[in-house]
């Protein structure tokens, strides 16, 4: 079990006051809390070590190189890749999403090939591929989603075709909270000869993730939903297709020799990786992968399915609140409406009581309006909220409810 004590006393954020109350902090799919031990990680970097990475023979350069690259194995370790050399650094998911489409839609997609989406996508996952169609020709058919929150299921036999060459498809809906089953998914492309490529910005720091066994061919995710710093993604992809895929941008480190009349590209991983990467940042990613790792990942799923249910369960109590979406696993994202009352207002409110929560289209315009409405609100756990946050977000609602219901 997590000892949330102790485990609170590691983010330094929560002990912060808004507006004069406790901070109850419930955006976590948007960006987690950073532990300490990865701030810190961070901060001794720059204080004593910061240098340029793989391009230098002095002690401080290569200090730093070590440090990343170690992060690197620890990076593929945690998510069980084959090869080191399948990790890819990124700014975040959505570059990673947008290399794939770029270098593999360039390589692989042709005119009247067809990319299959869900209803349910993050506009990273949608407008890359739009993107890609438009340039190639390509046809993009959609795998809807039902009332329930799940995926129609059913509806893959009739949408995979042999003209399907790729499939992109969240593991965990950053709107309903969905884990989807993505190795079914995946064994059905695998039927038709499609590639899958996995967003799994909201999975990664909620459930175990093992890209062998899932038998994907591209997996995306970004450490800031993962108690890492801002700016640092990752891409994993299988090393037969990144080493057919053309490099993403050009420029210092992704290169082997350059004359103006030709130049050869770097090995992997570094063919996807020009110019200066955010190697603290990097760094700071590891750090975060040893904090997960040391409080189990398990442990953590655990927890917050805990917390999810109990979630609902007090939501669930709240007249006129209606939660979007009833899957079947319980999850840590849990998105709402109240009748006859906006979001923006109601996470205004909460605001002033020191809730915070994610109001709007989620950056999943389509499943939003899917349910009949322009705006959710979503609270969002990890592992290191509690049941009182719960009870003050669930109490903060009815204190929202009775202010706009007397204007009204």
């Amino acid at each position: 079990m997590i000892d949330i004590n102790k485990t609170r006393k590691d983010f330094p954020i929560l002990q912060e006051r808004v507006h004069g109350k406790p901070l109850v902090y419930l955006d976590n799919g948007a960006t987690t809390q950073r532990p300490a031990p990865v701030i810190q990680k961070m901060t001794e970097y720059y204080l004593r070590y910061n240098a340029n990475v793989h391009r230098g023979v002095h002690h401080l350069s290569n200090i730093c190189t070590d440090a990343n690259e170690q992060a690197r194995e620890r990076t593929r370790q945690f998510i069980n890749a084959r090869h080191v050399e399948e990790i890819i650094f990124t700014r975040g998911t959505t570059e990673s999403i947008n290399l794939v489409a770029y270098t593999h839609g360039q390589a692989f997609i042709k005119p009247g090939d067809e990319i299959l989406l869900t209803e349910m996508e993050h506009h990273a996952n949608i407008v890359p591929w739009q993107m890609l169609r438009d340039r190639v020709k390509a046809v993009i058919k959609i795998l809807p989603v039902l009332d329930n929150g799940e995926l129609d299921i059913d509806q893959l036999p009739r949408l995979l075709t042999p003209a399907t060459r790729l499939v992109a498809i969240t593991h965990l809906s950053n709107v309903l909270g969905t884990i989807n089953p993505v190795r079914h998914v995946i064994e059905r492309a695998r039927a038709v000869g499609a590639r899958v490529l996995v967003d799994g910005a909201q999975a990664i720091q909620h459930l175990p993730v093992d890209v062998q066994a899932l038998d994907c061919d591209f997996y995306a995710f970004s450490a800031h939903k993962m108690y890492g710093p801002t700016g640092v993604g990752v891409l994993y992809g299988k090393r037969h297709l990144l080493q057919q895929m053309p490099p993403w941008q050009g420029g210092g480190e992704m290169i082997k020799e350059v004359r103006f009349e030709k130049t050869t590209y770097n090995d992997l991983p570094f063919k996807f990786e020009a110019g200066t990467p955010d190697f603290i940042g990097i760094i700071g990613l590891g750090e975060a992968i040893d904090y997960i790792n040391a409080t189990g990942i398990e442990q953590i799923r655990d927890r917050e399915q805990q917390l999810a249910r109990y979630a609902r369960e007090r939501l669930q109590t709240i007249p006129g609140l209606t939660i979007h979406g009833n899957p079947s696993l319980p999850s840590p994202v849990i998105s709402f409406n109240i009748a006859g009352i906006h979001p923006l207002d109601a996470g205004t409110l909460l605001d002033q009581l020191g809730i915070a929560v994610r109001t709007g289209q989620m950056c999943a315009e389509p499943l939003v309006r899917r349910f009949g409405v322009t705006a959710m609100i979503r609270a969002s756990l990890a592992m290191y909220n509690t049941r009182e946050e719960i009870d003050a977000l669930h109490d903060g609602l009815l204190r929202v409810i009775t202010l706009l219901g007397n204007r009204k």
